[in-house]
């Protein structure tokens, strides 16, 4: 016992401590639009009824001295970080493909605010990453991130001591699966605009005093919107199959 604080407690607060760590980065629910307030009690709440199952990995863990539970609040934390930075940065991905598409469909540079974040965003991007996500939730992806949490007991015991190279070896093989999904995806988009882009240059050697650029720029959008309107239904099919494929516990 420490200071007047049960075992329990303390236990509970280490539970707190990964938990929270991963919601604090996890998509949706760590955007700045949700109030604060509301992301802690949520975080309570889950920390509370996931006490159950993983209580067995917390009660032998050694709560006697302060330096102790200060060093396993870090190492629990940090592991939670790595957990929902493993979810984030595939949507991160989405996001980069999102904005690489509008660009070279013609859509780059319509701005708008941010989905998640405060700053401005290109509004195709906002469009493709806020549906992804809302598919993501309606089909319960936070469940599938609580059993991760829940399947990192196992993995990843309650020690005090931070094994870099699972987390980090994760974490790399996530951005790799990740961003080789979303090129796949955006594959048809990226050639799309060479082509048409080929064409408007060779179009352009060939009548030299017309702005074919200029000329040709609603054609392209226009094509681009098209292709968006066919594609866009089996690119999130896809992209959401794949984050239930993705093992973020490894």
């Amino acid at each position: 016992m420490i200071d007047g604080l049960s075992d329990a407690t303390i236990l509970a607060a280490l539970a707190f401590c990964r938990i929270g760590g991963c919601f604090l980065v996890l998509p949706g629910l760590s955007s700045s639009r949700v109030p604060a307030q509301v992301r802690l009690l949520l975080v309570v709440a889950v920390t509370v009824a996931l006490l159950a199952q993983i209580w067995t990995h917390l009660g032998s863990v050694s709560v006697d001295q302060p330096y102790q539970v200060a060093r396993l609040m870090v190492a629990e934390t940090i592991i939670g970080l790595f957990i929902g930075l493993s979810v984030r940065f595939y949507l991160l991905a989405l996001g980069f493909m999102a904005t690489a598409v509008g660009t070279v469909i013609g859509y780059g540079n319509l701005m708008g605010p941010g989905f998640e974040e405060t700053e401005p965003q290109a509004a195709f991007g906002t469009m493709l990453t806020m549906a992804a996500l809302l598919i993501l939730f309606i089909l319960d992806f936070h469940h599938a991130v609580i059993r991760s949490l829940v399947a990192s007991y196992t993995v990843m015991p309650v020690v005090g001591v931070i094994d870099t190279e699972p987390l980090l070896s994760n974490l790399s093989e996530t951005l790799q699966e990740s961003f080789l999904l979303v090129l796949r995806l955006g594959s048809p988009f990226i050639a799309y605009a060479l082509i048409v882009n080929l064409m408007i240059g060779v179009l352009n050697k060939l009548t030299p005093q017309i702005p074919i650029y200029f000329v040709s720029l609603p054609f392209l959008i226009m094509g681009g919107l098209v292709l968006l309107y066919f594609a866009v239904p089996s690119f999130l099919s896809l992209f959401v199959d794949g984050f239930f494929e993705l093992k973020v516990i490894r």
